[in-house]
């Protein structure tokens, strides 16, 4: 038995903050990204390789592999998310803390990549949680890694913590009460019925 808890009513005073106060939290959001990655094919060796001494993402202000989902604000789904894995996704997702980003890393991640024809493949991360950036690639770079986190702080930087707007920005999974368990599909679809 699960129990969905009511969303938390975050930045509710940030509205009445002046700009400059606004500017200042933005500034801490953007500048201290706490990474929780979920690593789950060929790309993740590439995040890996990001963050590693030849281009070092710390100096970007993001901190590699937080201790879990609960310390963390930055997901990093790379590699293929198969129909098995995803409620274990969203229910990751559903444990980090408000405000929570996600960058969809690799092509796989993306639109289930060369395996979108799978039966057991989910065609494309943002089927189960909203996705802030895409990167592109087979598997990418981590220099568009870097790109994708650099277009992430550009939209934090421009971001009005309201409960209406974090509301807004999760669009069709706003006051969705789905547990962990109802993401997945049946893994056989029925025949098509032809005449």
């Amino acid at each position: 038995m699960t129990t969905d808890l009511p969303m938390p009513r975050v930045g509710a005073g940030q509205a009445a903050a002046p700009k400059p106060m606004r500017l200042v939290l933005n500034w801490g959001r953007r500048y201290s990204l706490w990474v929780f990655n979920f690593g789950l094919a060929c790309c993740a060796i590439e995040f890996i390789a990001a963050s590693m001494a030849r281009h070092d993402f710390i100096r970007l202000g993001v901190i590699p592999f937080a201790p879990g989902p609960r310390q963390a604000d930055l997901m990093v789904v790379s590699g293929t998310v198969t129909d098995k894995m995803a409620p274990a996704v969203r229910r990751l997702y559903d444990q980090m803390p408000e405000p929570k980003y996600v960058i969809s890393f690799g092509a796989c991640s993306n639109s289930g990549g060369p395996y979108w024809d799978s039966y057991c493949v989910t065609k494309g991360v943002d089927q189960l949680i909203p996705v802030d950036v895409y990167v592109p690639g087979c598997p990418p770079r981590p220099e568009a890694l870097l790109q994708g986190i650099l277009v992430l702080q550009q939209q934090i930087a421009q971001e009005k913590l309201q409960t209406k707007s974090l509301r807004g920005r999760l669009g069709p999974y706003a006051g969705r009460r789905a547990s962990a368990a109802e993401v997945s599909r049946p893994l056989v679809a029925p025949p098509e019925q032809t005449t």
